[in-house]
C-alpha cells in the first residue's frame, strides 16, 4: 500500500514538472539580463575583502614554519638538477620568494610574474644571459687574470642562440645555478604555448634552476610527457599556504564587479612603482600630453622620443623602445594608427583616473 502511495506521488510529480514546462515555454519570457544586476564597484569589493579577518593564524603560521624546515632539501633538490613546482590552496608568492631570498641567498635569482597579463620571455631570457656573462667574467678574471672576449650584445641574439649560450659555458663549481622564480606559471602572462616551450627549454640549461607555483587545477595540460620529465624535470610538492591572493589579484577583475578608473590607476600605479625614475618621467610626459591635448589620437612616438631626450631622461631611441616595450608589457601604454599612418601611443585610463595616477608618482 505504501509502495502504491508512493508510486502514485512520483507520478503526480512528474505530470506537475512536465505540465509546468509546457505552460512555462508558451508564456513569455523574461526581459532581464545580466547586466541589469546591479553589482558593486570593483574598488568598494576589493575594500571589503581587505577587510576580512584572517582565521586560524597560528595553525597558518605552524604550516608555513614547517614548510620552511624543508629549505635545506629544496636547496639539495635544485642542486641535483630538479626544479620545484610548488601546489596546493593559497598563494606561494611569499614562500617561494622567502626561499629565494634565505636559502638561495649565495645565487643569483630572477624573478618572473606570471599573474601579469603580459610577459616578455625574451628580455627574461637576455637579463639570465647577462647575469651568466658577469659571472663568467669574474671567474674567468680570477682564475686567469684576464677578461674574456666581449661577445656579441645579447639583445640581438635570437632565441635560439641565447638558450644555447645559457648551456654552453663550462664553470668549474657544478653547485653554481641561476634561480629562476616564477610566481603562477600557469599564468595568463605565460600560458601560451610558445612561451611554455621556451621555459622549458630555459629549465632544461645547464646552470638554470626553476622554482614555480601552480593555481590552476588543469595546468599540467600545459605540459607534455618531455616537458615534465626530461626538460623541467619536476619535483612536485603540496604546499597550501591559504594565503589570500592579493597581488596576483590586483592583476585580475573581480568577479561581479565593475571595473572603475580608481582601481585602474592604484594597478597602474604598483607597476609604475616597480619601473626606474627615468621610465617613470617619460610615462609622465606621455601622461601631461594625453591631458593636454583631450583631442588627439595619441602622442606620436618621434614626438616623446624629442621631448624625453631634451630633459635627458634617454640617450637614444633604443633606450625609449626598452621602455615602451616595458609599458606595452604591463599594458600602461598601447598604440593605435593615427589618420595619417603614423603609429601613436596612448595611455588607457580616463581622464579621472590619469590624473590620480599623476598625482600619486609626484
Amino acid at each position: 500500500m505504501d509502495f502504491n502511495a508512493a508510486e502514485e506521488e512520483e507520478f503526480g510529480f512528474s505530470r506537475n514538472y512536465f505540465l509546468a514546462k509546457e505552460m512555462g515555454s508558451s508564456g513569455k519570457k523574461s526581459a532581464r539580463k545580466l547586466s541589469d544586476i546591479n553589482v558593486v564597484d570593483e574598488q568598494e569589493l576589493r575594500e571589503a575583502s581587505a577587510n576580512i579577518e584572517p582565521k586560524h593564524q597560528n595553525d597558518v603560521a605552524d604550516l608555513i614554519n614547517s614548510y620552511k624546515s624543508l629549505y635545506p632539501k629544496w636547496v639539495f633538490d635544485l642542486r641535483c638538477g630538479f626544479g620545484l613546482l610548488m601546489y596546493g590552496f593559497g598563494s606561494k608568492k611569499s614562500l617561494i620568494e622567502d626561499f629565494a631570498s634565505t636559502a638561495l641567498a649565495e645565487h643569483s635569482v630572477v624573478v618572473i610574474n606570471g599573474y601579469l597579463q603580459s610577459i616578455n620571455i625574451k628580455q627574461v631570457i637576455i637579463a639570465l644571459a647577462e647575469i651568466l656573462w658577469e659571472q663568467l667574467k669574474l671567474k674567468r678574471k680570477v682564475s686567469s687574470g684576464s677578461l674574456p672576449k666581449v661577445p656579441q650584445p645579447f639583445s640581438s641574439r635570437s632565441m635560439d642562440d641565447l638558450l644555447v649560450f645559457l648551456d654552453g659555458p663550462e664553470m668549474d663549481e657544478k653547485d653554481s645555478f641561476i634561480c629562476v622564480v616564477v610566481n603562477n606559471i600557469d599564468g595568463p602572462g605565460l600560458r601560451d604555448t610558445e612561451t611554455q616551450q621556451y621555459l622549458a627549454r630555459l629549465a632544461s640549461c645547464s646552470y638554470i634552476r626553476v622554482v614555480a607555483s601552480i593555481d590552476h587545477v588543469n595546468a599540467p595540460l600545459l605540459w607534455d610527457k618531455k616537458m615534465v620529465h626530461a626538460q623541467f624535470n619536476w619535483y612536485w610538492y603540496h604546499v597550501p599556504t591559504f594565503a589570500p591572493y592579493k597581488v596576483e589579484g590586483l592583476f585580475l577583475p573581480l568577479i561581479l564587479a565593475h571595473g572603475s578608473s580608481k582601481q585602474s590607476a592604484k594597478t597602474a600605479l604598483i607597476v609604475l612603482q616597480s619601473l626606474t625614475p627615468n621610465a617613470q618621467s617619460v610615462f609622465r610626459i606621455l601622461a601631461e600630453y594625453q591631458l593636454s591635448h583631450p583631442d588627439d589620437e595619441g602622442m606620436a612616438v618621434d614626438n616623446l622620443y624629442s621631448i624625453s631626450r631634451e630633459r635627458f631622461l634617454v640617450s637614444s631611441q633604443v633606450t625609449l623602445n626598452a621602455h615602451l616595450t616595458e609599458f606595452k608589457d604591463h599594458e600602461l601604454v598601447k598604440t593605435k594608427r593615427h589618420s595619417d599612418g603614423q603609429d601613436c601611443l596612448y595611455i588607457p585610463l580616463t581622464k579621472e583616473g590619469l590624473e590620480k595616477l599623476l598625482s600619486e608618482i609626484s
